[in-house]
């Protein structure tokens, strides 16, 4: 065995193949992968290995896609060819309108990354699929190059191909321990001896916690057991003078697509199973668990319906075996949060599948910094302190439950909540709060009019609708309070925090005592990689002079590490969380200055409070710290209280708004008032795949201040040789949806954009979104046709901020 190289790779399965072959893509060869069996001797061996285009997002669609692309190039190479059952074509049925309004929004989604997906409607559906009925079924989702693979192959392949290009595979080599220098090199320990490396990815299936412990972190992945069998040889397959598509049935739970002159048939059933909660037996290899086809019976019933062949058919074979979920049912392909040089990929339910695509994005990630798509939904940082196997185990109970249900719009499943809550959680849901979920955090949504008020779960406006116009009216006419909890705070004290944050922001942030300025970083190719508000407070008996970096409540990791990792060892810089020891309230409208003045002593007049303005205070005799700032676009103030206080400053400030109309209102006001004054959203809007530029962010862009910022000479070659796309606002004419994320822009048959975020502006009377087109289409007035959920309606570039475009109410 090696002792030094650049990359450890530990796992051999579909995730620990890709990333090794992948690398040596993009030009790492001094790599290895260290596997504890055999190659695939984990879940890779039994995976039904589906190989799709569909994927709730463009990051994932584009991520299958090279998996696709990928696999068709391995299969055909006349050195080391595998089986591959290349486009069979697959169908996703659905029994309900809203079920194929999705599909038509994921058809639109799909476009945008150069994948054409079809809904067909019943009688097509089994055209395409002769085995099946079409009761009750409406239609179906059409991916014309839906396939399968054989899982072997495919590994031993990438190995190949990878040792070709330089890197070394190690079989039978378990890893003990792992230990990290002082210089975040590592040093893998295993029974054959020591191996130095710079970085290490734990690509360990479900053994992933094994490793994690080695690293002193647990991941949020638990494993389910996963039924699926093999059928008898059926006629009608042989008489059908083609390949059966792959099926995925909503309906009934369960998916086939053809296995040699049968049929593979798995079920997701409602009476699912976790599997290793306690441990896992170290002589677990290459094995199944017991066949358990009495828990699969409702599931079968619905599938015999669907396909009447089933009940005359044989079993010849029946898998059971553990397959991996996350906590929302994605993957974990990243860094992992907390940790230096540390890697992972783990949690891929569908592996085979997507691995390929994984595999890609993460040597892209550890080669380069970033990789060519935003991987934010993929991410490992996404989920925060309060994961933990006792949640993930409800959640993916959960989202195997509804394996081939994609989420709507405003849908918060019930399982594993509530994860974080604050002391108003309680007394908000007494008063009527509908809950969303924000990183864990119970965040309301609205005030329901009634107990069971339930809105219907679609991609159009819901009945929330007129609720929602209601509490940005008495925004807009008098004053509104909202509680804004689990957003990201950390603060920064020592004698360099001033040239540190200079270093990390690309534009000139205020240094002055009391007072408040919204910056953006970017990573090492110029792209946009945070925002953060950053509020300058000066020495109290609170603490030193310090300062408060404020960003989106799903940040928390990902920010803190960029800001470790960028403090130098000669810097005198400190960092310290906040994020769970505080919560905001918002307080916005006209009357916002005459509740606030009524509980909190001190001037808080425009002159001697101003915009973006910072103070220590006591609202009642809650300590709070107040900042003049506004996401609504109205005169607004953030009040961040220390968890302790929060319900006696919510009393007095609902008391002092008594006679100032004040009333609660919730993050879809807040949704719709930000996009009449061109705010956005981290993750929707600002993503890794554009520059500052691009975003329209010019103004807080500063190419000639006196400080070098990270990514500043990226961004000067970027920004010489012009955009590539330009966020733009656009009206949308319709009245009965929104546009959705991910959404097509078209000029005829051609995608010139995207949509990133859609709501309506109550305030305007307009249908809103955000959207990167084509330089072209930027101009303010420009048209295209918006691809929504099937129909095409008119998409115009209006002014970024229709509401108050001077921004004169949030200064007044």
């Amino acid at each position: 065995m090696k002792s030094r190289t650049k990359v450890v790779v530990i796992g051999g399965g579909i995730a620990g193949c890709s990333t090794l072959y992948h690398l040596t893509q993009e030009g790492w060869s001094d790599v290895v992968l260290v596997e504890r069996n055999e190659l695939t001797s984990g879940t890779t061996w039994h995976s039904a290995a589906q190989v799709t285009n569909f994927g709730g997002n463009q990051t994932m669609v584009g991520l299958k896609t090279h998996s696709i692309n990928l696999y068709k190039k391995l299969s055909e190479n006349p050195d080391y060819p595998i089986n591959y059952h290349h486009a069979d074509g697959g169908i996703r049925l659905a029994n309900t309108e809203e079920q194929m309004q999705g599909y038509r929004h994921f058809s639109s989604m799909a476009r945008g990354m150069g994948v054409d997906l079809e809904v067909i409607d019943a009688e097509e559906c089994a055209r395409r699929h002769p085995l099946i009925s079409t009761t009750n079924l409406l239609g179906g989702l059409w991916d014309p190059l839906d396939g399968d693979i054989d899982p072997a192959q495919l590994c031993q392949a990438l190995a190949f191909h990878a040792r070709k290009a330089g890197a070394e595979v190690y079989r039978n080599t378990p890893v003990t321990a792992l230990t990290q220098h002082k210089d975040d090199t590592w040093t893998v320990h295993t029974e054959h001896g020591d191996i130095d490396c710079d970085i290490v990815v734990n690509a360990c299936g479900y053994r992933v916690n094994e490793v994690g412990a080695m690293m002193g972190v647990h991941h949020p992945v638990a494993s389910m057991e996963h039924q699926y069998f093999l059928t008898e040889d059926i006629p009608a397959i042989a008489e059908a003078g083609h390949r059966m598509p792959l099926l995925r049935c909503p309906i009934s739970d369960y998916y086939s697509r053809q296995e040699k002159g049968g049929l593979l048939v798995g079920f997701y059933e409602q009476d699912c199973k976790t599997w290793g909660m306690d441990g896992i037996d170290p002589n677990f290899v290459n094995a199944l668990c017991p066949d358990d086809l009495d828990r699969v019976m409702d599931v079968l019933a619905g599938a015999f319906e669907r396909m009447p062949a089933l009940e005359e058919t044989g079993i010849r074979a029946i898998v059971n075996g553990p397959i991996t979920y996350t906590i929302d049912g994605a993957p974990l392909v990243g860094p992992i949060p907390g940790k230096r040089n540390a890697f992972c990929i783990i949690g891929l339910r569908a592996g085979l599948g997507e691995g390929g695509g994984h595999g890609w994005l993460l040597a892209q990630q550890i080669v380069h910094g970033e990789a060519c798509y935003d991987t934010w939904c993929i991410d490992p940082r996404r989920f925060t302190g309060h994961t933990n196997v006792e949640l993930t185990s409800l959640k993916a109970i959960e989202d195997y439950q509804n394996e081939f249900r994609f989420h709507f719009p405003h849908e918060h499943r019930p399982a594993g909540r509530p994860a974080k809550t604050t002391p108003l959680t309680p007394i908000l849901a007494a008063e009527g709060a509908e809950f969303t979920v924000v990183n864990g955090w119970e965040r309301m949504d609205y005030i329901k009019p009634t107990s069971d008020f339930h809105p219907t779960l679609s991609f159009n406006f819901d009945e929330a609708f007129d609720i929602v116009g209601a509490e940005v009216k008495n925004v807009q006419e008098n004053v509104g309070l909202c509680e804004v909890n689990g957003f990201n705070r950390f603060e920064i004290t020592g004698a360099d925090r001033h040239s540190f944050l200079d270093r990390m922001f690309c534009g000139n942030v205020t240094k002055r005592d009391g007072r408040v300025g919204l910056g953006y970083m970017l990573n090492d190719h110029g792209m946009v990689k945070g925002e953060a508000t950053v509020a300058n407070l000066p020495k109290s008996d609170r603490g030193p002079e310090r300062i408060w970096f404020g960003s989106a409540a799903a940040a928390e990791f990902h920010d803190m590490d960029w800001l470790t990792q960028h403090v130098n060892a000669d810097e005198d810089v400190q960092i310290k969380s906040l994020t769970n020891d505080q919560t905001i309230l918002v307080l916005a409208g006209p009357n916002a200055r005459k509740v606030l003045s009524a509980c909190a002593r001190g001037d808080w007049s425009k002159d001697a409070f101003p915009w973006l303005s910072v103070r220590e205070c006591f609202i009642g005799f809650s300590p709070a710290t107040v900042m003049g700032v506004s996401f609504s676009g109205e005169l607004a103030y953030e009040i961040h209280v220390p968890n302790a206080s929060l319900y006696a400053a919510y009393l007095t400030l609902r008391a002092a708004g008594e006679e100032y109309g004040l009333k609660l209102f919730g993050a879809r006001a807040v949704d719709s008032m930000r996009m009449e004054k061109g705010f956005m959203h981290w993750k929707a809007d600002l993503l890794t795949e554009f520059d500052p530029f691009e975003t329209a962010l010019d103004r807080f862009v500063k190419l000639d201040k006196d400080a070098d910022f990270i990514g500043k000479e990226a961004l000067q070659k970027r920004h010489a040789s012009g955009p590539n796309r330009k966020l733009v606002s656009l009206k949308i004419d319709t009245t009965h949806a929104p546009a959705h994320g991910g959404a097509s822009l078209m000029q005829g048959d051609k995608v010139v954009g995207t949509i990133t975020s859609g709501d309506w502006g109550h305030r305007v009377g307009m249908n809103l979104a955000y959207a990167f087109v084509e330089p072209s289409f930027a101009a303010e007035g420009s048209t295209m046709d918006l691809d929504l959920c099937g129909d095409r309606v008119t998409a115009t570039v209006i002014t970024p901020s229709p509401y108050d475009p001077s921004f004169a109410l949030m200064r007044s």
